[in-house]
């Protein structure tokens, strides 16, 4: 593996971020992780914290100062900012590679939304790039938790819905080897996990990953719209996120097998990622469960 010069990690503290974080420090590469909470997170041995936000890119010179490659993981739901940032990362870096969303086939950049527009910023500034088109994350079912914990049942909309989602690990897998390697500038790579579930299937491995039943109950969407905008706070990215996953229920998302193509091993099943949280969707400590905000799936 041929690791490069400094490497900041943005969102490192999350569910992809922190597997490329200690992805890249095995790989030896040097790393650079920005934080909004420098004394609250925990990274490996070696790893160089600094803290900013994202939603403020103009006081970013300073984690962006001696950087070589920038791994983008852009969490807003509007590209407000972006622009301003792929800027600075242009002054400083020479390469970005980027978490963006897939597309279908007959769709460009254009009408891809929020991911759609950065990708465009970040191929008009310079930079080498590579795009790491995700296309559901296993870890949004995360959303449920709530719900499973309170009595075993998921209250969603769309159950028919087919789904390929994909394990962060392997998006992680893929960003570190185009960090740290030659031959993925230019590439668009369209990630996803190696099968097609239905949300009401995944539902039950969940369940069977737990050890007792979980089950699914269809809801209106409007109902699941209200929970999900209490979430996210933008109406029109719900309306979009909800007309998305009707889709899904007569044109299921497609398998790609980008991730065994580059990484060399198959992409890991939604039955081993339920597996691997199952910790997560099991009662919280009494303390922990006081102070815990009900969240929604994307």
């Amino acid at each position: 593996m041929k690791t490069r010069g400094k490497i900041l990690v943005t969102g490192a503290t999350g569910n992809i971020g922190r597997h490329v974080v200690s992805g890249l420090r095995t790989a030896g590469a040097d790393v650079r992780a920005l934080v909004r909470t420098p004394s609250a997170a925990r990274m490996p041995e070696g790893v160089e914290v600094v803290g900013g936000d994202l939603s403020a890119p103009e006081k970013l010179d300073h984690a962006l100062e001696g950087v070589d490659t920038l791994f983008l993981l852009w969490p807003l739901v509007t590209a407000d900012g972006a622009p301003a940032l792929i800027q600075a990362a242009s002054r400083h870096a020479r390469r970005i590679v980027y978490v963006s969303a897939a597309v279908s086939d007959e769709a460009g950049s254009e009408d891809n939304g929020v991911w759609g527009r950065i990708e465009r910023e970040i191929a008009a500034s310079g930079l080498e790039w590579t795009f790491l088109r995700v296309g559901g994350l296993a870890a949004n079912t995360l959303g449920w938790a709530d719900q499973i914990r309170l009595d075993g049942t998921v209250r969603w909309t769309y159950g028919a819905a087919g789904r390929s989602l994909v394990h962060e690990r392997d998006v992680a897998d893929v960003a570190v080897l185009a960090l740290t390697e030659d031959g993925h500038v230019g590439a668009k790579y369209v990630l996803t996990g190696p099968e097609v579930l239905t949300q009401a299937e995944q539902v039950r491995l969940i369940g069977e990953a737990l050890g007792r039943p979980v089950r699914w109950e269809e809801v209106p969407r409007e109902v699941t719209r209200d929970g999900f905008l209490a979430q996210i706070g933008d109406p029109a990215f719900a309306e979009a996120a909800l007309d998305a996953w009707g889709g899904m229920v007569e044109n299921p998302e497609p398998v790609s097998t980008a991730v065994e193509e580059v990484t060399g091993h198959p992409a890991r099943t939604f039955r081993e990622w339920a597996a691997d949280h199952a910790h997560d969707f099991r009662p919280l400590p009494t303390a922990e469960a006081a102070g815990h905000s009900r969240s929604a799936s994307r």
